[in-house]
């Protein structure tokens, strides 16, 4: 029984972030993707065929968009952005051989977490705040790792991370879609990571 100290790159992000605004009545349904890269830090203790841990991760993020003809106005498109999204959970499995089989859940954050919104005609643009640019939200997965030498592992994960919903107010004295507010509804960010693990295995104290 001992502590491992864990560290991993990631794989790739994409989600969906629907996109509504109040004074046109229109809806910017969107979609995408990006690879992401970051790292991840944790420990597990070991009894039996049980494993339970904590771990916490820190990755660059990916954007969604979507455009959108809105009568009068022209094209505009609605880019929603998080840049880095960090989650923290509690992981628990078993073990059977060299495979460790596990669950996670815990909360994530969405830091830079704002929309940009343009018309590609006229090149107008507004980007939008909301909440300091930090969204939270609830986290689940789910992921397969396999022991590959005495201290190094190789693991691939699923994670989905429910985000909260967001307001955002096209501020006074703007030139852009004055007056109007735009909404997300239950964005999320669903993640497959790839990656390796470094086992420090630090004996208990």
């Amino acid at each position: 029984m001992d502590w491992t100290l864990l560290w991993r790159p990631h794989g790739c992000g994409f989600g969906s972030n629907a996109v509504a605004d109040s004074l046109f009545n229109q809806s910017f349904g969107s979609n995408g993707g990006v690879a992401i890269i970051g790292g991840q830090l944790g420990f597990n203790y070991q009894y039996g065929i049980l494993v339970v841990g904590v771990e916490g991760d820190f990755a660059s993020a990916a954007s969604y968009n979507n455009g959108v003809v809105v009568p009068g106005v022209g094209t505009i498109q609605a880019i929603s952005e998080s840049r880095w999204i960090s989650t923290a959970a509690a992981r628990f499995g078993v073990t059977y051989d060299k495979w460790l089989f596990y669950g996670k859940a815990g909360g994530g954050w969405a830091f830079g977490k704002d929309m940009t919104l343009s018309n590609p005609v006229t090149g107008a643009a507004i980007e939008l705040s909301s909440n300091g640019n930090i969204n939270s939200g609830l986290l689940v997965g789910a992921g397969i790792e396999v022991a590959i030498a005495p201290r190094l592992s190789a693991k691939i994960e699923y994670d989905y991370l429910r985000l909260n919903s967001q307001t955002f107010n096209i501020p006074a004295g703007s030139l852009f879609l004055v007056g109007d507010t735009f909404s997300t509804s239950n964005p999320n960010v669903q993640m497959v990571k790839a990656g390796l693990n470094y086992l420090f295995n630090w004996p208990l104290p």
